[in-house]
């Protein structure tokens, strides 16, 4: 793959949302990055996120992938517009990191996927969770044999629904999103990158309310289609042997963020892994509190993967928020959905490799490109 020129990569935002600020604040802090450019389908909206951050460039999505010096664009869009925005920046010949998922279903992912490797560009994806400090160091223990060899894991992720902070919410009751699709992501990255890739699984799910309501913002009030499950509950046999209970849930009233993954010798509760730090917990056969482990890394949040993925190009190397990745994610998601619509167990098409540990000593903050 294409290792694009030497120095700090350049890189245009697209997408000029609520997330975009969580980005924007690291990889302007990056040496090894420049934003060179910020666009969305609003320009104004895009031209004061520019301002916010000290971006030169903004615009509309053809405003920046016309700048010569962007090489990675990171597609922040909402999930119906991820497949679209990353062909056009492919066919502009560019690199793309996207946020999840990869697309609204596996047969688009894989055209993404195939594109690139036709021009010989990279695919990198959000989560990039699995990187930060709280989930490397988990990584770690279960290399260490401190819990045995893995048994089986549970996941647990559950509350109200986003309609209630979110000022514009609707999208993640839409196609693509859901619990399932928006959190679910970060859940199995890190069931995926810790014990292996899915091969099969079985669900149920339901809708709990056909419309929701805007509880913030200037739409506060505003009534809303629900057309996903928001409710989804799914037991995944990993390759490796260890199963999992999931249960994905926007109908809770009582919020929930764990995974445990149970071995021969103990127990590891992990950190939420919608974040990049601990806590990380223990606990063994003797223990009769979990026991707090500690964690080592960076925690520096969003766009650590875009730098992983901008680091990993400049030298030639793989980058570990991959699409290959990103795409078994995405199968596993389709298959839950489809095992809940018809009642049956099914496989999982594509495996994929487990990304390896970051060096002790990879720090986003050092200048590591000349």
């Amino acid at each position: 793959m294409s290792t694009s020129g030497d120095g700090p990569v350049g890189l245009a935002v697209v997408g000029a949302g609520v997330i975009s600020g969580q980005y924007l604040r690291n990889l302007t802090a990056f040496p090894d990055v420049r934003v060179l450019a910020v666009a969305d389908l609003d320009v104004e909206r895009a031209a004061t996120v520019a301002g916010q951050y000290g971006v030169p460039v903004s615009g509309d999505v053809e405003a920046a992938l016309a700048v010569p010096e962007v090489e990675l664009v990171v597609n922040l869009t909402i999930p119906a517009a991820h497949a679209s925005v990353a062909l056009a920046a492919l066919s502009a010949g560019k690199h793309v990191y996207g946020e999840k998922p990869l697309s609204l279903d596996p047969a688009t992912a894989e055209k993404v996927l195939a594109e690139a490797t036709a021009r010989g560009l990279r695919i990198g994806n959000a989560p990039d969770t699995f990187l930060g400090s709280g989930l490397q160091s988990a990584g770690r223990v279960l290399r260490s044999g401190a819990i045995g060899a893995p048994v089986a894991a549970a996941i647990v992720f559950q509350n109200p629904g986003p309609e209630s902070w979110h000022p514009n919410p609707e999208f993640l009751f839409q196609a693509g999103a859901g619990p399932l699709f928006d959190i679910g992501p970060y859940y199995l990255t890190a069931l995926v990158t810790l014990l292996g890739p899915v091969a099969r699984v079985a669900a149920a799910a339901r809708q709990a309310r056909a419309r929701r309501v805007i509880g913030s913002g200037p739409k506060a009030g505003t009534v809303f289609d629900v057309e996903v499950p928001t409710h989804i509950t799914a037991l995944i046999e990993l390759e490796t042997g260890p199963s999992t209970v999931s249960t994905f849930s926007f109908d809770s009233t009582a919020p929930r963020r764990t995974i445990e993954i149970t071995g021969t010798e103990g127990t590891l509760c992990l950190p939420d892994p919608n974040t990049f730090d601990g806590p990380l917990r223990m606990r063994g056969p003797k223990d009769e509190e979990w026991r707090e482990l500690p964690v080592t890394g960076t925690s520096v949040g969003r766009g650590l993967g875009v730098l992983e993925m901008a680091r990993s190009l400049r030298g030639g190397e793989p980058h570990r928020a991959s699409g290959a990745l990103a795409l078994h994610v995405l199968e596993t998601m389709a298959a839950i959905t489809d095992s809940a619509e018809r009642s049956e167990f099914l496989n999982v098409a594509s495996s994929t490799a487990v990304p390896a540990e970051l060096p002790d000593d990879w720090d986003p903050h050092a200048r590591t490109l000349a």
